[in-house]
């Protein structure tokens, strides 16, 4: 499968509030989000799967990728389009294995070393972290900032998705910089319109990739 990684949506059931998850994904998608990844770090595997496979009931028809963070086992149980996998998650090719060759496979890469090895060993595409400071997630690396994302661009032939700290406000830079797409979480879903702030990042990116 041929991913758009233009605007790629992270959840977190946390900063969504009183509001429903599931809810703000499809007014995200109806902003231009291309791409969801479902990130469940506290529910039990069976409302982790139920969740997942909810998603990919209101996505599938739109033709909107559902990737689930960290955990093979809920990919397969919910018909996931792909997982995204950390560095200390299941090896790649453990994951290749158990979801096949038409299951995409993300990897974080918090360097260049991490993302030629992702490269190498057979992963879909690479999700490049932090680009910016952020407080979204803790246990990070140092920001790469943009002159990290453009060393990786000029290194990985995969495609990348630039995640930490982007907001409409700078995500034309790093697409300048090399990315094919940036990975939000706060941006939507803590946004009082998911769907207003999803189109303003599609059109920060498209732009930017007309001129690149």
């Amino acid at each position: 499968m041929k991913l758009n990684y233009s605007v790629y949506l992270v959840t977190d059931r946390e900063m969504a509030g009183e509001c429903n998850l599931a809810d703000i994904v499809v007014a995200a998608v109806s902003g231009g989000v291309s791409c969801v990844q479902i990130r469940e770090k506290n529910l039990p595997t069976r409302r982790f799967v139920e969740e997942a496979r909810g998603l990919v009931e209101h996505l599938r028809p739109l033709g909107i990728p559902l990737i689930v963070n960290d955990r093979v086992d809920v990919a397969l149980a919910c018909d996931a389009d792909g997982v995204h996998l950390g560095q200390n998650d299941m090896h790649i090719k453990d994951a290749r294995s158990l979801l096949g060759g038409q299951k995409i496979i993300g990897i974080s890469a918090e360097s260049l070393a991490d993302a030629r090895r992702a490269e190498l060993e057979g992963a879909d595409y690479i999700g490049i972290s932090p680009v910016f400071a952020t407080a979204t997630k803790a246990d990070i690396a140092k920001p790469l900032g943009l002159g990290g994302v453009r060393i990786i661009r000029d290194n990985v032939q995969l495609p990348l998705v630039g995640i930490g700290g982007i907001s409409a406000a700078n995500a034309a830079d790093v697409i300048q910089h090399g990315a094919d797409g940036v990975a939000v979480v706060s941006a939507i879903i803590a946004a009082e319109s998911p769907e207003a702030s999803a189109r303003e990042l599609l059109q920060q990116v498209t732009s930017a990739k007309r001129i690149v």
